[in-house]
């Protein structure tokens, strides 16, 4: 079969308008870039306030292994799948971002006869959002240094800034630095370093900010760094938020582009779920509430990341209520899961099948604690057995789901038509009952046990003093109602990456506490994991090139 791209390369795409029109968007609201891609304008968006919401499906996944789970694919295929059954549906996705296409993933718009378009675009450039949120933070970087080399009269102490820089790479080598060195004229040396562009909490923000004036106030309040006497300073106080919001301002609005079938999909904003809160804008998810009867949005890795997250941080600030949740799983993934080598995922090996299936049967149960109906979607390989397929759906069958075959790698909508008739008969069963698994007035050390325990299944937190006593703090500064965004690997439930499977009496370590406070949320670092990821020994940028013709090789 064909790869990806020339999957995508070879499909026939309707101009932008089309698609817009597919949604009642008229051409005069969108702002094209080229005939393919185009911005929903915001004063459209903001005229769309009386309209009554759609229903919200919420695509999620097993932990992520090696062997891959399609979760985007999914998205994609179901979203074509319930426009193929006579229902008008768009997705909402993510943004990818230049680090794991450059790094281990090689791009991230679907894959097969279920992929968002243009695939290059998407992966690479696109409409420049990723380099407005880069600079915009950049700027308050540079606005904090020359603040503090002009007499610093807002007295920032030095030693205290917690605002870092960003781009959007893996570089390994920029995660810890000495900035102004050499000499007087390039201020006072200080330690500090970068964050990849989706981790910024810029990226929260603008994911989570509901119009221009709201995206502003957020920007004022995120806290740079803090006083000798430990009070805050923001970026209201350094009066960045203003020239930030400029920098913003076409970012801000959600793109539209199509998938393989000519169906309508919002793909905006990026933050990663294993360090971020792992979903895409809340205004692009509220348009197309506005716009579509079946609105299908994914979350970032597995359920324990992003699907908490989209429950608890980006559901409970919108007010979004979704109606049903899809779990994907692969006969490989799970296999890998019960102990099978990557190179023997193709052998027929059921009894490991059902070993890694405890890690499906835990999502499951933490995705139904929320109040959610839900689905499993086996996106099929061909190399998975009818046996194992069948040992999946009856392992399902006790956990009281149903599994669905779905095909739509190779065969687009009429591989998920199955799939999309399952949602739309859980959805209209109206059964979901929709409700986060902690409060806003839960002290936050007990916000962060609660995930920890009932969503990793762990034996408790471990956290150093110091840990404790700034979250203390940031709770007597009124930040204890905020949520908490867990910073933790995304192979396991636990926070070692080796423990497959469900997990059980493992510690959950907090080596660090971070305040989110413009995004609304606290994050908590947890284990190993890294707020700029590196580039693994092989990355895929070794292998994407031009070819002759001046065509991209090597995205996938």
């Amino acid at each position: 079969m064909a790869s990806d791209i020339e999957i995508a390369r070879a499909a026939t795409l309707k101009p932008i308008t089309e698609i817009g029109a597919r949604l009642d968007i008229p051409a005069d609201a969108l702002e094209s870039y080229g005939s393919t891609k185009a911005k929903v304008r915001s004063d459209f968006i903001a005229g769309l306030s009386d309209r009554p919401d759609g229903k919200l499906v919420l695509v999620t996944a097993i932990n992520p292994t090696p062997a891959g789970e399609g979760k985007t694919t999914t998205t994609v295929g179901l979203g074509d799948g319930l426009n193929r059954i006579g229902k008008r549906a768009a997705i909402c996705l993510r943004e990818p971002s230049l680090g794991p296409c450059f790094g281990m993933k090689g791009g991230a718009a679907g894959g097969g006869h279920a992929q968002v378009v243009p695939m290059e675009d998407i992966n690479l450039h696109f409409t420049g959002d990723f380099h407005a949120i880069t600079s915009a933070h950049n700027l308050l970087s540079a606005l904090i240094d020359n603040h503090i080399y002009w007499g610093n009269a807002l007295g920032l102490d030095t030693r205290r800034i917690t605002w870092r820089r960003v781009m959007d790479m893996n570089d390994r080598a920029l995660r810890q630095i000495v900035s102004s060195l050499g000499g007087v004229a390039n201020g006072f040396p200080r330690e500090a370093g970068f964050d990849i562009t989706v981790a910024s909490e810029i990226m929260a923000i603008l994911c989570l900010a509901s119009d221009l004036a709201d995206l502003q106030k957020r920007l004022g309040d995120i806290i740079v760094g803090y006083r000798r006497d430990r009070s805050a300073v923001t970026a209201r106080d350094l009066e960045a938020d203003g020239a930030m919001t400029v920098l913003l301002k076409e970012a801000m609005q959600p793109n539209l582009v199509q998938t393989l079938e000519n169906n309508p999909a919002f793909v905006h904003g990026g933050p990663f779920a294993n360090i971020a809160h792992g979903c895409n804008s809340v205004i692009a998810t509220r348009t197309a509430l506005k716009l579509a009867d079946y609105v299908v949005t994914e979350a970032g890795f597995g359920a324990d990341l992003g699907a908490e997250k989209f429950f608890d941080i980006k559901c409970r600030k919108a007010g979004l209520k979704p109606d049903a949740a899809v779990i994907v799983a692969t006969v490989r993934a799970l296999k890998m899961n019960g102990g099978v080598a990557r190179e023997a995922l193709g052998e027929e090996n059921v009894e490991a099948l059902v070993r890694g299936c405890v890690n499906l049967g835990r999502h499951i149960e933490n995705v139904k604690s929320f109040g959610l109906p839900v689905v499993v979607a086996i996106n099929h390989f061909i190399s998975d057995t009818d046996a194992e397929v069948a040992a999946l759906q009856a392992y399902a069958a006790e956990q009281g789901v149903e599994a669905v075959l779905c095909r739509h790698w190779a065969d687009g909508s009429k591989g998920t038509e199955a799939l999309a008739r399952k949602v739309v008969e859980m959805v209209e069963g109206g059964t979901s009952n929709f409700a986060p698994i902690y409060p806003d007035d839960m002290p936050l050390m007990a916000k962060i046990e609660t995930i920890a325990t009932k969503i990793y299944r762990a034996d408790g937190v471990a956290a150093d003093k110091q840990v404790v006593e700034q979250l203390e703090r940031w709770e007597a500064d009124g930040f204890g109602h905020l949520p908490v965004c867990m910073a933790k690997t995304q192979y396991s439930f636990s926070a070692d990456p080796t423990l497959r499977g469900a997990p059980t009496g493992h510690i959950v370590p907090v080596r660090e506490v971070r305040l989110s406070a413009g995004a609304g949320f606290i994050v908590a670092i947890c284990g190993e994991i890294m707020t700029m990821p590196g580039l693994p020994k092989v990355p895929s940028a070794n292998h994407i090139r031009l070819d002759a013709d001046g065509q991209i090789e090597g995205l996938f």
